[in-house]
């Protein structure tokens, strides 16, 4: 079973969210969980790449060009998109909060699944985390101006729980842990940390689907909104990274189009205003999606 759930991850990711819109009190109960499972897929997504080519890679400046493309030219364009269109403010906020968001942690094991460099979608993943803590505090500054009470102590611990906690114990572990052992560990493991991402959609799309039986066209709204942020993360980015080769294209596009809004919401919460979480979990359908696009992408191109 857990054979043919690996082999079949990419499909397996966009069914699970569709189940978790058709059973969504199951839905809305496994989201609370959900930081706990973003934990250990972040901590153990770090402990299966090398710690020492990961560094390296991070100092490359082409990576944190890709960061700065991935986070502030977006939220800018996507802030500027809103105002024109007239989007009411609290769509505006978390749609620019979307845009702000770092790359989802399952990133990397998607990009594997594709066969692909899943250490540079890594350190692609890490750099647009590492920016979102100031990207999204200029976010709530911006949006909600003097009205924002943003407790920094508890903001600061998010950060370290969520950010660096996983990062500081995968590098203890490759530290101390002898190399052997580890590495037979984690050819063990690592094939089953897909498995972790299917949580995520499930448990993300509850509140669209509350959204949807309250509200149907409201509901496909944001739908139409999430689908058109995921659309256009994943195009600009493919057709911005097209000439450095066709491989880090589409690992550009893919990483631009997941983007981790659980670690959003755990960091800033309610200050991102009552439509985030609708439109965070409409994104899980076109998210979901992306990973199956991207291979078919890759055999066509």
């Amino acid at each position: 079973m857990f054979a043919f759930l690996i082999r079949h991850s990419l499909l397996c990711m966009f069914l699970a969210a569709v189940l978790g819109f058709v059973f969504p009190s199951l839905s809305l109960k496994i989201f609370p969980f959900l930081p706990f499972v973003l934990f250990f897929l972040m901590a153990l997504t770090l402990l299966g790449i090398k710690q020492a080519e990961l560094i390296s890679r991070l100092k490359n400046i082409k990576v944190w060009l890709y960061a700065g493309l991935h986070a502030v030219f977006y939220m800018l364009l996507i802030g500027l998109i809103g105002w024109l269109f007239a989007a009411n403010s609290a769509l505006q906020l978390a749609m620019v909060a979307v845009a702000a968001t770092g790359s989802l942690f399952a990133t990397p094991a998607i990009v594997r699944a594709l066969g692909f460099d899943s250490v540079e979608a890594m350190a692609m993943t890490i750099a647009t985390t590492l920016l979102l803590p100031l990207v999204i505090f200029v976010t709530l500054l911006i949006y909600q101006g003097d009205s924002v009470h943003l407790d920094l102590v508890a903001y600061f611990l998010r950060l370290v729980i969520f950010v660096f906690g996983p990062m500081a114990f995968s590098f203890f572990v490759h530290w101390f842990a002898p190399r052997e052992a580890l590495d037979r560990l984690l050819v063990k493991i690592s094939p089953y940390t897909i498995l972790l991402v299917f949580a995520f959609p499930f448990g993300l799309i509850g509140s669209f689907r509350v959204l949807f039986d309250h509200d149907p066209l409201a509901a496909l709204n944001y739908l139409l909104v999430a689908s058109g942020l995921c659309a256009f993360f994943f195009v600009v980015s493919l057709f911005a990274y097209w000439r450095f080769g066709k491989e880090i294209a589409l690992t550009a596009a893919i990483t631009s189009g997941n983007r981790n809004v659980l670690l959003t919401y755990s960091i800033a919460g309610a200050l991102l205003g009552p439509a985030f979480l609708p439109l965070a979990g409409a994104l899980q359908l076109p998210t979901s999606l992306l990973p199956v696009i991207t291979r078919w992408l890759n055999k066509k191109l």
